[in-house]
Formats: structure tokens, sequence, C-alpha cells
């Protein structure tokens, strides 16, 4: 697999062995950045269900200033770690946390950290018809930290597969889709209501 765009473009980059890791496709990752433009350059970064650090690298390639990679198998964070370093991205800016992404997203949101664009192309979640999914996707959406973590003006990439339908609730509002064969990436960001009412319930502390 290879970095599709910015300085590091045509780098190879090693993937996981096996059908636990399933990449994201060359050009699903080629189009998807392309929809993000100037939004990665300076952005900080999280990714979630990191695999081999695909994402984040091509974040990197393209400017972002750093990323914090969650991933749970500490042999696929040594190989995100070694692409990294095969890269020549500074060791600083990158966070690998090797522990459960929906851990992560708690503990994260309770240091109150805050990310640009905010990452996940999970496991993908059985066909759903007529019923709610149960999807790491699905759960993704559901949770209230992930809202915390994104700054007002933020992305949240989310991948999942066209099988998968998802309910999209407040604060999210879907923004673009994204569709390559059975992949689907979909774009949100928070709601202006929801940002207007985050902002009315800060209380400044001297």
């Amino acid at each position: 697999m290879r970095i599709t765009g910015g300085e590091a473009r045509g780098r190879i980059i090693k993937v996981p062995k096996g059908f636990a890791v399933r990449p994201t496709p060359d050009m699903m990752r080629q189009a998807m950045f392309n929809s993000l433009g100037g939004n990665v350059c300076g952005a900080r970064v999280l990714e979630l269900f990191a695999g081999s650090g695909a994402l984040s690298l091509e974040c990197m390639s393209r400017g972002a200033s750093g990323s914090v990679c969650v991933e749970k198998s500490r042999y696929h964070a040594d190989i995100l770690r070694s692409n990294w370093e095969v890269c020549g991205f500074d060791r600083q800016s990158l966070m690998l946390r090797v522990q459960d992404a929906f851990v992560a997203l708690e503990q994260l949101a309770s240091l109150r950290e805050t990310f640009d664009l905010i990452l996940a192309d999970p496991p993908y979640g059985e066909k759903n018809v007529g019923i709610r999914s149960n999807s790491f996707a699905q759960k993704l959406l559901d949770m209230s930290s992930l809202k915390k973590l994104l700054r007002p003006e933020g992305l949240f990439v989310l991948g999942h597969p066209c099988r998968e339908t998802l309910t999209v609730e407040s604060p999210w509002v879907e923004m673009k889709k994204l569709r390559h064969g059975d992949n689907v990436m979909r774009f949100f960001k928070i709601s202006v209501e929801e940002r207007n009412n985050d902002e009315e319930g800060e209380v400044a502390v001297d």
C-alpha cells in the first residue's frame, strides 16, 4: 500500500497480515483527501481503529501538525510505528495509544483534548434492515464523548459498508458522502445549534 499524496507520496507502507485489518483502499483514500483539501494542513488529527496508520500518514504527508492514533493490537501498533519512521515523520508528532478505541475516547474527553479531524474506518458491521445497527461505526456516532473531542469547525470522517444503514442524529450533520465499491466514507460536522449551545454553556473561571 502506498501514500497517495503530499511529501511522502508513493512511499510504500506495511499492512498487517490477515483479515484483522482492512486498509482503506487507495482510490478511496485519495478521493477522501481530495475532498478534505485544506482542512488537513496544520490539523491535529485523531485516528481511531488505526491499524497501519494509513489515514494519519496521509494527513502528515499533506501537512498535518500531528496525530493521536488509537489501535488495540500491539502487533499492529508496532507496524504503525515502523510506518511512521519509514515515512520520515517526527516521532514527537505521533501519540500512539494501544487500547480499545471507545475507552480511549472517554479518556481523551476527560483530558479535554480536541482535534480538527477525527478519522475512523472501523471493522465493518452486518447488513441491517429495519433495525438499528450495532456496529462500531454506529457506536461512534452515538458516543457523546466523540462530540466533545471535535473542535467547532472540525470534521469527523467515518467509514462503513454500503450494506449497513446508520442512524445519524443530533448533533451530527452530514456534509458529504463518498462511495467506492462496498466502501462509504461520510463527512460529518457538529450542528451550528449544538456549537452555540456549547458556547453558551461555558462558564469563565478566573
